[in-house]
């Protein structure tokens, strides 16, 4: 399957860097890392051995952090025992308590050699495994190491291996700049980015790696498993070929020798973006006769209950899955993956008491007049804090995004248009870019998770309705970011939404963070941009209407 290079298009805007590397910090739980620490002991924990709950707040980013760290909920690692699993932010521990499955998150443990990222990541020292207690010695380079004009038959990416009983490394080529090139039918812009080790895991008498890559100005790759079978002495590649351009973020293998189900978690990257959803979790089955060919089973946002679009870590226990997004957490049974009844989901969530003399609710960001003010009815009433986005880039003042029963509605002057990379679209995804893009539609509403916000570090900051910023003045404005869309009208130049959030005063609340289960509405209704997506093909093939959609 031929996927074109992505540069991230209409994510990235062409301006100077103005905001720090961005991530998402938010609320809790996830699963599986690249270290597991893993009690044998059965998963029916003892409630009392779970650790007792206290409210952590929302962190607020200091001065040389990135705007958006409070909301980074990427899962960085996971321990766990017979009483809990603990899900490891940079932040925070989600901890999920076995006795009665319940969450508490907890002050972050997270070691600081595991806090590193991005760059980091792209180490070229060797990494050890055990097995049958010997050490064996990886890591992956790119040759030449820093090219300075692309070769398309010299540059290439190396797997290198050092066994037990040997010193130097066994090398394998994975992939070439031309074999890049070719199936991703690009030629021209594109090269190899750094490659980095993702998972190690034992599997069947072998070990396996999923490789990634760097993505963005042009840097691309090929995702990749790698096999190493002790026995004898031989390395196989498997290479998904819808997989292309997607970079694997962790591995767990499931069946058996003659019929392995590789289960991986996806992503994309790009300039200043270093989380851009990808096809989600997916399951690949490869042919016995052929292990590049096969079946990929896709399951994102758009057509499971995935409760995020972008998988970090991948905890295989027993027969079940446990799947840590940047959004939430999912336990799914294996056997019946495909049965939405065996999905057990949680989101993460920031909420904050209201105060006794109402808030202020502001419809869009920069405004000066609330639109309505929220009063509780109660001491105890909260409201969801779904974003934070500043003000004045200049003195880092901003305003929360806070739900809303009432929507405001919007009228933009962008309207829909057929995405231009329409084979990088998850299974589900109608291939419609209009301005809630990044928003999908679970059933009843367009929803944003907080790990489909792209942060678009060079252009201003994330992306949303309404969403404007002077470089100049450094001066932002918005409608929503995350909040809840309802399509009222749309056509080529123009689209109606409703939005169901309005932005407050940051002194006015101390959010805190939660857990909460992920639910999804009753009564499913067709997404309306696969109908919209019809009409712009026969308008664009001369059929339809011009001007109506």
């Amino acid at each position: 399957m031929d996927l074109k290079n992505l540069q991230v298009g209409e994510y990235i805007l062409s301006m100077k860097r103005i905001v720090q590397i961005l991530g998402f910090l938010l609320l809790l739980n996830a699963c599986t890392a690249q270290v597991i620490e893993k009690d044998t002991q059965a998963a029916n924990g003892e409630i009392k051995n779970c650790p007792q709950s206290v409210p952590v707040s929302l962190a607020v980013p200091g001065e040389q952090e990135s705007f958006y760290e409070r909301f980074d909920f990427h899962i960085r690692n996971i321990i766990l025992n017979a009483d809990i699993i603990s899900f490891q932010t940079s932040k925070y521990d989600f901890v999920f308590c076995r006795g009665n499955n319940s969450w508490i998150v907890k002050t972050g443990t997270l070691s600081k050699e595991l806090k590193q990222q991005n760059y980091p990541e792209y180490s070229q020292n060797f990494q050890t495994i055990k097995f049958q207690n010997q050490n064996y010695q990886y890591r992956v380079v790119r040759e030449p190491a820093t090219p300075t004009i692309p070769n398309p038959n010299k540059d290439k990416v190396v797997f290198e291996l050092i066994t037990p009983n040997s010193k130097n490394p066994q090398r394998q080529t994975l992939y070439t700049l031309k074999a890049l090139q070719q199936k991703t039918d690009t030629n021209i812009g594109t090269q190899i980015g750094l490659s980095r080790i993702t998972a190690a895991v034992i599997w069947e008498n072998r070990i396996w790696w999923s490789v990634a890559f760097e993505q963005g100005e042009g840097n691309d790759g090929i995702a990749t498993i790698v096999s190493y079978e002790p026995q004898t002495n031989k390395i196989t590649l498997i290479q998904p070929p819808e997989l292309v351009s997607h970079q694997i973020t962790d591995l767990a293998i499931t069946g058996d020798a003659n019929n392995p189900t590789f289960w991986m978690g996806t992503k994309r990257s790009g300039e200043g973006n270093l989380y851009i959803p990808g096809q989600g979790l997916v399951a690949y089955r490869p042919n016995s006769q052929n292990l590049n060919s096969g079946t990929l089973t896709s399951y994102n946002v758009n057509n499971s209950p995935l409760v995020g679009a972008i998988p970090n870590k991948l905890l295989l226990e027993d027969n079940t899955l446990w799947v840590g997004t940047g959004n939430g957490v999912c336990q799914i049974k294996l056997q019946t993956a495909d049965n939405p009844e065996n999905w057990s989901c949680w989101r993460f969530a920031a909420m904050a008491k209201l105060p006794q003399a109402g808030l202020p609710v502001y419809s869009e960001l920069s405004n000066q007049t609330p639109a309505l003010t929220l009063s509780p009815t109660n001491n105890s009433e909260t409201v969801e804090v779904l974003w934070w986005s500043p003000v004045d880039f200049q003195t880092r003042k901003g305003r929360y995004e806070v739900r809303t029963e009432k929507g405001f509605t919007a009228k933009l002057d962008q309207g829909a248009s057929l995405e231009q990379f329409q084979r990088l679209l998850p299974p589900g995804k109608p291939p419609v870019y209009w301005p809630g893009f990044e928003w999908h539609w679970n059933g009843e509403r367009f929803v944003r998770g907080f790990d489909e916000v792209a942060m678009n570090e060079f252009g201003g900051g994330p992306w949303g309705i309404g969403v404007t910023f002077d470089p100049a003045s450094g001066k932002r404005t918005a409608n929503a970011i995350r909040g809840d869309l309802e399509l009222l009208e749309i056509s080529p130049k123009f689209t109606s939404v409703k939005y169901y959030s309005g932005w407050v005063d940051e002194t006015q609340l101390n959010p805190y963070l939660t857990v909460l289960p992920h639910t999804q509405p009753q009564n499913l209704q067709p997404n309306p941009l696969e109908a919209i997506a019809k009409k712009i093909g026969d308008r664009e093939q001369g059929t339809g209407d011009r001007e109506k959609l």
